[in-house]
C-alpha cells in the first residue's frame, strides 16, 4: 500500500470527488425540481418533470452518504467538528429533504389538483433549501469558522445559527441554488416532452449567465478581500502530526493559483462547461448540454477545494486549530483499510449508477404519464 503521505492526498482527492458526485447527480434532480414550477403549465407537465428523475433521485444521494461515511472514517476530526459547528445548518438540510421522498410517493395518491399543489412545493421547498444551505456552509468555510482547540483536544464553536448568513455566504448560496437549476434545465432539455424541453432550453440561457456572473463575483470578492489561510510552518506531512503543532497565518485562497498554473483548469473548466451547456441547450442538443454543465458544476466544486488546499475548516479565532488533510486524518492502518473498502465500493457505485443511466435515458411525454396514470408518479 501506498505511504501515510500519498494516502492522506488520495483521501483528500478521493472525498473531492465523491463531493463532486454528489452535485452532478443529486443537482440534477434538485435543480431539476426547483424549475418544475417555471416550465410546466398542467398536472401532466409536472408530472413530466418528476418522472424524468423518478428512477433516479434516490440513488443520487448515495453519494453525498459515501462521501459522509468517508470523511467519518477518513478525517474524523473533520466530521465532529464540522457536523458540531453545522449542526442546525444540518437539521435544516436533513429536516427539508423529508419532502422529497413523502412528495415524490404521495402527490399522485389523489386526483385533487390542491393536493398535488401542496405536494410540489413541497418538492420544491425540499431542493431548493438543502442547495442553497450547502452553499451556505460551503461559503463559511471559505471565511473560516470560528472554531478552538483546547489542549485536551476538545474542540469548541464560538459561533451562532444567525452568523452563518453572512454576505458572502448568502452569495455562495445563490450560486449554489442557481448553477443547480441550469443543471437540471439541460437535464429536462434532454429527457422532458418537446414543450417542457424547449421551456428549460429558453431558462438555461440567463442561468448560464447568472452562474457566470455569481461564479466571477465570487472570485473578486475572495481576491479583493484576501480571504484565505496559508501554512507557515509544519512537521513532516508524512508522519502522524499533532493538530497543533503547526503555525497558520493569513494568506489568500488564489495563492494556489499562482504557486501550481495546472490548478487553473478546475475554474477554466466551470466557465467552460457553463458556456457549452448554454449553447448546447439553445441547440436543443440535451445530452451533450447536460454533459457540459456536468463538467461546468464540477469546476466550480474543484475551484473550492482547490483553493483551500490543504486545509478543510479554517479557523477563523484560533489559526492552529485549522482542521488540514494532513493532521485531522486517521492512523495510517486506517487509510490502508479504507483504501482497500473504496477501491472496491467505489467503483462499483460509479458501474452501478452508470449503468442505470444508461438502461432509463429516454424522453418522457405527457401521453406517456397519462397512458400510466397509476405505475408512474
Amino acid at each position: 500500500m501506498w505511504d501515510y503521505e500519498i494516502l492522506k492526498l488520495f483521501w483528500w482527492v478521493a472525498v473531492g470527488l465523491l463531493l463532486i458526485g454528489f452535485v452532478i447527480t443529486d443537482g440534477m434532480d434538485m435543480g431539476a425540481a426547483m424549475l418544475m414550477p417555471l416550465v410546466s403549465r398542467s398536472d401532466s407537465e409536472r408530472r413530466v418533470v418528476i418522472n424524468t428523475l423518478a428512477p433516479h433521485w434516490d440513488g443520487n444521494q448515495v453519494w453525498l452518504v459515501t462521501a459522509i461515511g468517508a470523511v467519518f472514517a477518513v478525517w474524523p476530526v473533520v466530521y465532529g467538528a464540522a457536523f458540531s459547528s453545522f449542526y442546525f445548518a444540518m437539521l435544516t438540510i436533513l429536516f427539508s429533504l423529508f419532502f422529497r421522498p413523502l412528495g415524490f410517493d404521495y402527490r399522485s395518491k389523489l386526483e385533487s389538483l390542491q393536493w398535488r399543489g401542496w405536494w410540489d412545493r413541497g418538492i420544491v421547498a425540499g431542493s431548493l433549501i438543502p442547495t442553497a444551505f450547502f452553499g451556505l456552509i460551503f461559503g463559511n468555510l471559505l471565511q473560516g469558522v470560528p472554531l478552538e482547540v483546547d489542549q485536551y483536544m476538545r474542540a469548541s464553536y464560538d459561533g451562532s445559527y444567525l452568523g452563518l448568513f453572512n454576505p458572502f455566504a448568502l452569495l455562495c448560496a445563490a450560486l449554489s441554488v442557481v448553477m443547480v437549476m441550469l443543471h437540471g434545465g439541460t437535464w429536462l432539455v434532454a429527457r422532458a416532452d418537446d414543450a417542457v424541453a424547449a421551456r428549460s432550453a429558453r431558462l438555461v440561457q440567463p442561468l448560464g449567465l447568472l452562474s457566470l456572473g455569481l461564479f466571477g463575483l465570487g472570485g473578486l470578492w475572495v481576491w479583493l478581500s484576501g480571504m484565505g489561510y496559508s501554512i507557515d510552518q509544519m512537521g513532516d506531512t508524512g508522519t502522524a502530526l499533532k493538530l497543533l503543532d503547526k503555525q497558520v497565518g493569513p494568506g489568500s485562497w488564489m495563492d494556489v493559483y499562482a504557486r501550481e498554473p495546472l490548478t487553473l483548469l478546475a475554474p477554466l473548466s466551470a466557465v467552460a462547461g457553463i458556456v457549452t451547456a448554454m449553447w448546447l441547450s439553445a441547440r436543443r442538443q440535451g445530452g451533450a448540454a447536460f454533459t457540459a454543465s456536468s463538467i461546468g458544476v464540477g469546476g466550480v466544486v474543484a475551484t473550492a477545494g482547490i483553493s483551500m488546499f490543504p486545509f478543510i475548516v479554517p479557523s477563523s479565532r484560533m489559526g492552529e486549530a485549522s482542521l488540514t488533510l494532513w493532521d485531522s486524518v486517521s492512523s495510517e492502518l486506517t487509510l490502508s483499510i479504507v483504501t482497500v473498502a473504496g477501491l472496491v465500493m467505489v467503483p462499483t457505485i460509479i458501474l452501478y449508477t452508470t449503468w442505470c443511466y444508461v438502461k432509463m435515458w429516454r424522453r418522457v411525454t405527457v401521453s406517456h404519464v397519462e397512458q400510466d396514470g397509476h405505475s408512474l408518479y
